[in-house]
């Protein structure tokens, strides 16, 4: 008997140096980390958490963003319920490689939630990504959410995984 009721995995994406381990580790411990080590390969992470009554574990596969990592993208992806692809509001380059890695979300997990997330939302002043062009990219490639937030502030964090959880309950 396992102490939750229900096991969702949930992949987070994106370029390296968007936020991706940043995000994860806020979510989890409740603090921002500076100083993060770039992740090589693929790391792993889980929170139980309750969501509507129900007990929820969520496992979070943080893949490097390099790259020279992506081969691994289509194995772990099999299996995953939902993802996160992360781009930086400072580094327009960053968005530019969602195409890529929501093609190969779909051919290897099929038609599960996506949410593109506009990272680093603290450093507004560094704006090179309008908002409007990540709510214009989310449709474009038919993403199931769009939201901005800081893992150094906590803003949108608990709320990007509370949608995210509300999505996983109404596909599955």
């Amino acid at each position: 008997m396992t102490d939750y009721d229900y096991t969702f995995k949930l992949m987070m994406l994106g370029d390296a140096s968007v936020g991706k381990t940043s995000l994860t580790l806020r979510y989890i411990s409740g603090y921002f980390m500076q100083d993060l080590k770039l992740t090589i390969g693929v790391d792993f992470y889980s929170k139980t958490t309750l969501f509507n009554g129900k007990k929820v574990k969520l496992q979070m596969w943080d893949f490097g963003g390099e790259e020279r990592f992506r081969f691994l993208l289509s194995q772990y992806c099999k299996g995953a319920n939902g993802a996160f692809f992360l781009y930086d509001i400072t580094n327009v380059r960053s968005i530019d490689h969602l195409p890529d890695w929501t093609q190969i979300v779909r051919e290897q997990a099929g038609d599960i939630p996506i949410m593109l997330i506009g990272s680093k939302k603290d450093l507004d002043q560094f704006r090179a990504v309008p908002r409007e062009d990540g709510i214009l990219a989310a449709k474009k490639y038919n993403l199931s959410n769009f939201i901005e937030l800081s893992s150094k502030t906590g803003e949108n964090v608990e709320r990007a995984f509370n949608i995210m959880t509300e999505n996983l309950f109404e596909k599955y």
